[in-house]
């Protein structure tokens, strides 16, 4: 598999609006009850049809169209790859919130189930949050990002923020963020052209972390496979995906790591080399969503890893909190105990959890 650029082009517009039309809307041939689903067909472009049998015997159809653009499998190993090879890291803020800290940090009872939405703490106690994305750099492959950050939207307010941010945006808000933060405009400033951009990987999809997908037209996203089929269940906003948020432009691949050729690394039972250099390694880290991954890069003299939400702190991983909620409480303490277990076991490695602002703060610029 290559990434390319491909042509860009103004028609996906209205195309995409008709799309969004249809959405949830059904064109059923009778009007009857549907009882149980005889057939379930995805088209070529991206309907799903059902057939359903009636209580009459008689057979309904519906159609619907899919939530998410189409997305397809990618063989790994990506070309470009180099023996030995290592990457650069550059951490980039793109914005912060205000949130109440027992959301990150669970309290017991009732009470902290309040806390953890927000009821009953003032403003002046809500902690400040990070929102950010990752410039990674490799010799053979050029710069890759890992997650996106806010769109620019979300800084400037209006219908385009509602559209971005959707029923999610009661979660957001209290931002505080400028446009010269976005990751496309912290790109531009290091010299890379966000439309020449060819390789995003995400470590989940959820709305603070994919929001600004649109802002790098022609860019592969690579997503685990398990995570592109959350964020297209039934009630993305409950489980944080808005599915807006994936521009059909780019072009969406996704990994099994439940399948060759995953393998176990060290406490980590499922990880993919992304390469196959061991520059770039996914890990398995699910709990937080569904098909969350962590990120393992080979610096020059020693590794990062990049924890995303698998935990929120530092505190998570070596003081025993706990989140208010995970979408898997089995599954997230599983990732909490393997990176825990990576954590001991070097000592020398920077990592960096998804939204500690004590700890972001402490971050330099650039690692090599």
């Amino acid at each position: 598999m290559t990434i390319s650029r491909r042509p860009r082009t103004v028609a996906y517009r209205s195309s995409h609006a008709e799309a969004r039309d249809l959405r949830g809307q059904c064109a059923e041939r009778r009007a009857t009850s549907a009882r149980a689903i005889v057939e379930r067909r995805a088209t070529s472009t991206g309907a799903i049809v059902e057939r359903r049998a009636t209580s009459t015997g008689a057979i309904v159809e519906t159609v619907r169209m899919s939530a998410l653009p189409q997305a397809t499998p990618l063989p790994l190993p990506l070309p470009g790859g180099q023996a030995g090879a290592t990457v650069t890291l550059q951490p980039l803020l793109c914005a912060e919130m205000l949130g109440p800290k027992a959301w990150f940090e669970a309290e017991r009872g009732a009470r902290g189930t309040l806390h953890a939405l927000g009821i009953g703490v003032p403003k002046r106690e809500l902690i400040r949050v990070p929102i950010v994305a990752f410039l990674i750099e490799h010799p053979g492959v050029g710069p890759i990002l890992i997650d996106t950050g806010f769109h620019r939207a979300v800084a400037e307010g209006g219908a385009a923020r509602n559209r971005n941010l959707g029923p999610l945006k009661l979660l957001a808000r209290n931002v505080r963020m400028d446009p010269a933060q976005t990751a496309a405009a912290q790109l531009r400033a290091r010299g890379v052209d966000p439309a020449e951009l060819r390789l995003i990987v995400m470590t989940h999809l959820h709305f603070d972390h994919a929001s600004a997908l649109a802002e790098f037209p022609d860019a592969t996203v690579v997503v685990s496979q398990a995570e592109w089929r959350a964020a297209g269940a039934r009630g993305p906003a409950l489980h944080g995906y808005n599915p807006a948020q994936l521009d059909p432009r780019l072009q969406y691949r996704t990994v099994d790591l439940h399948a060759p050729p995953a393998q176990p690394r060290g406490p980590f039972a499922r990880t993919l080399d992304l390469f196959g250099d061991g520059s770039v390694t996914l890990l398995d880290t699910p709990g937080h969503s569904a098909g969350h991954v962590a990120i393992l890069l080979r610096l020059r003299e020693r590794e990062a890893l990049i924890a995303g939400d698998a935990i929120y702190t530092l505190a998570t991983l070596r003081e025993g909190k706990r989140p208010w909620r995970s979408e898997s409480s089995t599954d997230f303490e599983e990732s909490v105990r393997a990176l825990g277990a990576y954590d001991r076991e070097h000592p020398d490695a920077l990592i960096i959890p998804g939204h500690d602002i004590d700890h972001w703060e402490t971050l330099a610029a650039r690692y090599e």
